[in-house]
């Protein structure tokens, strides 16, 4: 299988696993500055107290999956080791495409993902109680989001909008029953919707 094939199909697996939780989570606030942010490595440095494994699943005799956990006491006083990282070579190219991390109770609260093969984070997914609840995107390469997408009830609810890199959203659009209710457009840049458009299919 062709290393563009096996990374297309990691993606679908991915996706699959991660499902729509009953509401949706708010982003940080937006600010009217925008701040110079370096993007987010897809593989971050080792903290001083994590250990790592790692396993080689395809049996070419390199590492493509690297697991890395913390010892630490229970409610009970025994010594344990907890995940809280795990990075994927999904097509075997000896790079990391995949960085989930985890919780206390050892639950995905967030994935990020290398898109581009750049090192660099390119797409988040967010999780509450290990279910997917936000995605965010960053399309140009900034280190900020520019695209988020929001569930409600286990359904697509809102996808939100920064289309001109100001660090405002612009562009809303909203689902209903699995298809686009309405879209918001902010015409002016004032973070306010200036036009309402019914019924559009989403782009």
């Amino acid at each position: 299988m062709k290393p563009s094939r096996r990374w297309i199909l990691g993606l679908a697996l991915v996706g699959a696993c991660g499902c729509a939780s009953d509401k949706a989570a708010k982003k940080p606030e937006e600010t009217q500055e925008q701040e110079q942010v370096a993007p987010e490595p897809i593989r971050p440095e080792p903290a001083s107290n994590e250990k790592v494994s790692k396993k080689d699943t395809n049996g070419d005799d390199k590492p493509d999956v690297w697991v890395y956990a913390v010892k630490e006491r229970g409610a009970d006083g025994a010594e344990r080791e907890r995940m809280v990282r795990k990075e994927l070579d999904i097509n075997w190219d000896g790079r990391v495409d995949l960085t989930t991390y985890y919780d206390a109770r050892e639950e995905r609260e967030r994935e990020a993902m290398d898109l581009d093969f750049d090192g660099k984070v390119d797409s988040v997914f967010f999780y509450e109680k290990g279910v997917n609840i936000r995605r965010e995107r960053d399309l140009n390469g900034d280190g900020k989001p520019d695209v988020w997408v929001f569930y409600e009830k286990g359904k697509l609810a809102r996808k939100e909008r920064d289309s001109n890199g100001d660090s405002r959203v612009d562009y809303w659009e909203y689902w209903e029953n699995n298809q686009v209710d309405r879209i918001g457009e902010d015409l002016d840049g004032d973070g306010n919707v200036d036009k309402w458009s019914r019924g559009t299919p989403a782009e």
